[in-house]
């Protein structure tokens, strides 16, 4: 068993961790100026959400690019954890496609991305079933498979890193349902789905704590500590999940219908990619979000859908 066959180096070294260091600084950055900018304009904009991505972005540039302390399968599943887990919740709570949506001007790229997120695929994508087979169950192939040790090399082991994180996010936003989204599945299933998710987690930990990923050849005590990290580690972000889906759930049923959320001035400051999923898809852009023909702007106009208008999000 060579040292490559435990992945003791971390995932981003050599050349690929500019690579990453670059990439993840680039889309924080582009994440605060979307902010800034919806600030200045005079929209409201949770500073919460601006920490929570920025502490999404530093997690996944310690987990890929730090040295971590423990022996290789406990760095290993520190990592997993962090990449997989704990980094996609947090860059979901911060909304980044909402932010995307309110704060590019309309026009082409708007359009582009709401055709991207209404698009057949993605509404099967996030399926919360499927998004779970394609998070868990890549899970279990890594690990019960040879693939884990067959990933010896730093770009397949990078490789990896980022179809962990994709799927994690993938998953992460099908539960939650925090951005606009055109088909949004019930609490529910999404609920069962987190359950039965969390349950296949736990099962692979469990399993992982007596025999190792085959081809592999850990300590006992490595592979334990490892393996208990995953298992616990993994309910403290699956408890962060199922809090963000039962106060999703209870703001939804406790808010009466039709009722307007409004800022001092009586004007709804969120955007309409907030409010309505499919409100920025009915405005023509060309005419600065308002329909053709409808005359002058009146005093105190705005490009944003008038106040009262319903939707699923506070």
């Amino acid at each position: 068993m060579t040292s490559a066959h435990i992945h003791p180096a971390p995932a981003g070294a050599g050349a690929a961790g500019p690579v990453v260091t670059v990439a993840v600084l680039l889309v924080a950055a582009a994440y605060l100026l979307a902010a800034f900018r919806l600030r200045r304009r005079g929209d409201r904009w949770p500073w919460p959400r601006d920490v929570s991505f920025t502490a999404g972005s530093a997690a996944i540039l310690w987990a890929v690019l730090g040295a971590l302390p423990g022996g290789p399968f406990t760095v290993h599943s520190a990592r997993h954890l962090t990449v997989a887990m704990a980094a996609p919740l947090l860059l979901v709570l911060a909304r980044p496609l909402t932010l995307a949506l309110r704060a590019l001007p309309p026009g082409r790229a708007r359009r582009a991305l709401l055709t991207v997120l209404h698009a057949r695929p993605a509404r099967w994508l996030l399926f919360p079933p499927l998004a779970a087979l394609l998070d868990v169950g890549g899970l279990w192939a890594l690990y019960r498979t040879p693939l884990f040790a067959a990933a010896d090399g730093p770009v397949t082991h990078a490789l990896v890193q980022v179809h962990t994180l994709a799927a994690g996010l993938l998953f992460t936003f099908a539960v939650c349902q925090l951005d606009p989204v055109r088909r949004r599945w019930g609490t529910a299933l999404r609920g069962a789905t987190l359950l039965a998710a969390g349950a296949a987690h736990a099962v692979l930990a469990k399993g992982l704590y007596a025999t190792p990923p085959p081809g592999t050849a850990f300590t006992t005590a490595d592979l334990r500590t490892g393996a208990q990290l995953m298992y616990y580690g993994g309910d403290l972000v699956e408890v962060g999940l199922a809090v963000t889906l039962a106060v999703r759930w209870y703001v939804a049923g406790s808010r009466p219908a039709g009722r307007p959320r409004t800022v001092p001035g009586g004007h709804d400051r969120r955007g309409a990619g907030e409010r309505d999923p499919s409100a920025l898809a009915r405005v023509p852009a060309t005419h600065g979000g308002r329909p053709a023909g409808s005359g002058p702007r009146p005093a105190g106009f705005t490009d944003r859908a008038p106040e009262g208008t319903p939707g699923p999000w506070p």
